[in-house]
């Protein structure tokens, strides 16, 4: 096998990889387990990550390698064969992309963890589910997810402020004092028209001005490339999974009535369902559930948004504020609370009074600044979440705050029975103070 083809190709992508910004899970990986997993939609710097981490720890020596499963050398042989030989030449840390791309792959990782003596770290699609692969690697690998940039991050990606982060609790109880130091740093009302249109994903960096088309490139790979080859879709299913999903986008947010979808699209009852599934767990669309109605997955959603506006703002350029101000909201909540792994996810639901149930406590109303408690006032621990105001009162919150300090917790981890990797030799750096929250732009 060709290490050395290898080593040239990853010498080629270090030398574009720039360490001056990282993003926020960067600092919040245990880089010292044996097994890492790292699951996210494309383009929100998983490569680059890995490629950092290497140039950070491991710059000038060959104890570390990163190689694409995309890769038609690495299509052509064995995974678990090819890090033996890694191993062999005194390699510690193999950096594995693209894993969904590779048959089996699950069943490889599974045997390097079990048999060799080196660290492994993979990435893949979003959509994978690790406890439906062939191989058990729940109580092996620690999974992280990356989301994509909150408003504070994409603040600070784009040099204009850093800001403290503070939990949901803390806003609540303090957002006053909270606007009052935001608003004395920055006008974050004249930054969040643009964060809405182009500050999700990290290549805003690259180019604006084919930011969306980028967008709408990554979401065809998605639906033509990855959704198949992961959930076994047939191919002529795709041009009806995208007529959905402009549908989707166009009446957001979308109340569904999957009879009228499957009509519309010419797909049946059950595949709709499924295929909302799939998109949701491709970070294209959110669902909400009505509480009554939450606890039962094959329940109809009660209301679809796009995962984020800049997805909306891609396929369609009518936008209606309303439905911008709730997407970005759910987008945020289910963001933040995705650290935790729960048995029933409780996140967020519609709620019979005001607009969503938050945590199984917290009621929210989502509107613009004259919105009024009329339909939650005598609901407790409920508040209003109002646009285009830069400082409230009471338990009426500026939806700055929420854009701002909210911000994601980073990580939410998969795992049992898992342990450091006790290398007596490791001699790279630990524990490295580098900033958080921060992204470099050279995207793959």
């Amino acid at each position: 096998m060709n290490l050395q083809l290898m080593y040239e190709e990853q010498e080629r992508l270090l030398r574009k990889t720039s360490l001056e910004k990282k993003r926020y899970l960067y600092n919040k990986i245990n880089w010292s387990l044996k097994s890492i997993g790292i699951l996210g939609q494309r383009g929100l710097g998983k490569t680059t990550m890995m490629l950092q981490y290497i140039k950070d720890n491991f710059a000038g020596t060959k104890k570390a390698l990163y190689v694409s499963l995309d890769n038609p050398y690495m299509q052509s042989i064995s995974l678990f064969e090819f890090a033996k030989e890694f191993e062999q030449y005194g390699g510690l840390m193999l950096f594995v992309d693209e894993v969904h791309k590779y048959d089996d792959w699950s069943s490889h990782i599974k045997n390097i963890y079990d048999t060799l003596d080196i660290q492994v770290v993979f990435s893949g699609s979003s959509i994978l589910q690790i406890h439906k692969q062939n191989a058990d690697l729940s109580r092996r690998t620690v999974i992280y997810y990356l989301e994509n940039l909150s408003f504070r991050e994409y603040l600070e990606l784009l040099d204009v402020k850093k800001f403290d982060s503070y939990s949901l609790e803390e806003i609540l109880n303090n957002h006053e004092n909270i606007a009052s130091k935001i608003n004395e740093s920055i006008k974050p009302l004249m930054h969040f028209k643009e964060y809405l249109k182009y500050g999700a994903y990290p290549f805003i960096l690259e180019d604006k001005e084919s930011y969306h088309q980028k967008i709408v490139q990554m979401i065809n790979l998605i639906l033509e490339t990855d959704l198949p080859y992961i959930n076994k879709i047939d191919i002529s299913q795709i041009i009806k999974l995208k007529k959905l999903l402009y549908m989707l986008a166009v009446n957001v947010p979308f109340v569904p009535n999957i009879t009228d979808l499957a009509t519309a699209t010419n797909i049946s009852r059950p595949k709709v369902y499924e295929y909302l599934e799939h998109l949701e767990q491709a970070k294209i669309i959110n669902s909400i559930r009505g509480k009554e109605k939450g606890y039962n997955i094959l329940a109809k959603p009660e209301k679809l948004f796009m995962q984020n506006t800049n997805i909306s703002f891609a396929i369609t350029s009518n936008i209606e504020i309303g439905s911008a101000r709730e997407a970005f909201f759910v987008n945020q909540i289910k963001n933040y609370y995705n650290v935790q792994t729960k048995l029933i996810d409780n996140t967020i639901f519609i709620s019979k009074q005001g607009d969503f149930l938050v945590d199984d406590t917290y009621t929210f109303e989502v509107g613009g600044k004259n919105k009024s408690f009329s339909q939650i006032k005598d609901v407790p621990n409920s508040y209003i979440v109002a646009d285009d105001i830069e400082i409230g009162f009471g338990n009426k919150i500026p939806q700055i705050v929420v854009r701002l300090i909210l911000m994601h917790v980073g990580m939410k981890m998969e795992m049992f029975g898992m342990w450091n990797f006790p290398h007596a030799d490791f001699n790279f750096k630990r524990n490295l103070p580098l900033s958080n929250d921060a992204y470099m732009p050279n995207m793959r």
